[in-house]
């Protein structure tokens, strides 16, 4: 894994995914990114790194145009101008990112084990918050559960 830092363009798969995205025509810059979390978000296999990474990066453009969203970083990620991308595709960056953070996901399992993993999803559980500004309830059960929009998965 060519991996830098937590940021999510700060790997060889999201730095690729935003040369894709600049090497698209501008129209098909959308369509690009809502592949990608349709992509990660329906996974119900064994979810790859390289998947999980590029849905990382994908969601982070979104969550940037959100209000309390974090700029991308302008070393790596995309240079051409991202288009403003629909509200609607929040919900399907939340169902990609839970999908990231699951169980039988190789990107988690890699940061699981590594020394900034605590960093690594505290800011994906932020970059969640700005998609999906809906307070999660904490069940009370020994399981330490999460429920959010109708999910329910062990907190990482």
């Amino acid at each position: 894994m060519g991996t830098w830092d937590i940021g999510p363009f700060e790997n060889d798969t999201a730095s690729d995914f935003a040369n894709d995205l600049d090497d698209a025509a501008k129209g098909e810059r959308q369509t690009l990114i809502r592949r990608v979390l349709m992509r990660t978000a329906g996974n119900r296999d064994y979810l790859e790194a390289p998947d999980a990474e590029e849905a990382v990066a994908a969601a982070a453009l979104l969550a940037a145009q959100c209000p309390g969203g974090e700029p991308v970083s302008p070393h790596y990620c995309p240079d051409e101008p991202v288009p403003s991308l629909p509200t609607d595709r929040s919900r399907l960056a939340v169902e990609a990112l839970d999908r990231v953070l699951a169980d039988e996901s190789e990107l988690s399992e890699l940061w699981g084990v590594a020394e900034d993993g605590r960093r690594w999803r505290d800011s994906i559980r932020q970059m969640r918050r700005v998609l999906d500004p809906t307070p999660q309830t904490r069940t009370s059960n020994a399981q330490d559960l999460w429920i959010s929009s109708g999910r329910t998965y062990l907190p990482v």
